[in-house]
């Protein structure tokens, strides 16, 4: 059974700190060798609304991209995350698929995930968990990327959290 590196974003504007926390919690029951970026505090984007934690998750896995997303959106529901109709809301845990070894395809989710490239709160995590690692379609390593972005874009700052 061959292994899988796997790409995590993990988002949190309601009871941040536990939300954040449970995530850990949560990957590790499922996954493989986690390790976790510093969290960072970002300006809700596309909608009014607290801020964020945010940060990154490396984990191996066996499991398919079908079974993965599956698992984080459990583990989204598990930890009290309400989906709604609306992309831009508050929510207790967000977890995205952001990359599945070097994958690039639209289906069961488009992968590597888009915003990788255009949100400051995923890229900054990635920079600092994987700065060497590739992306897929840029052909730049994380840590290139994050150099190159436009930091004026978006408010986002490191925050002193203790994962445990």
């Amino acid at each position: 059974m061959s292994e899988h590196t796997i790409l995590i974003s993990i988002g949190s504007n309601i009871e941040r700190e536990y939300y954040t926390k449970q995530s850990l919690v949560a990957l590790k029951q499922h996954f493989s060798d986690v390790t976790v970026s510093s969290v960072y505090e970002s300006e809700a984007v596309g909608f009014n609304g607290s801020p964020f934690y945010n940060a990154a998750a490396r984990a191996t896995t066996s499991k398919s991209v079908e079974e993965v997303c599956a698992i984080l959106k459990a583990i989204e529901k598990d930890n009290g995350r309400v989906h709604t109709d609306k992309k831009f809301c508050a929510r207790t845990l967000d977890l995205d698929l952001l990359t599945y070894d070097s994958k690039v395809t639209s289906t069961p989710v488009v992968l590597p995930r888009e915003e990788i490239c255009y949100n400051a709160f995923v890229l900054w995590p990635l920079a600092e968990l994987v700065p060497n690692d590739i992306h897929p379609e840029t052909q730049e390593t994380y840590a290139q990327m994050w150099q190159n972005f436009d930091k004026q874009k978006q408010q986002l700052w490191p925050i002193d959290f203790t994962w445990s």
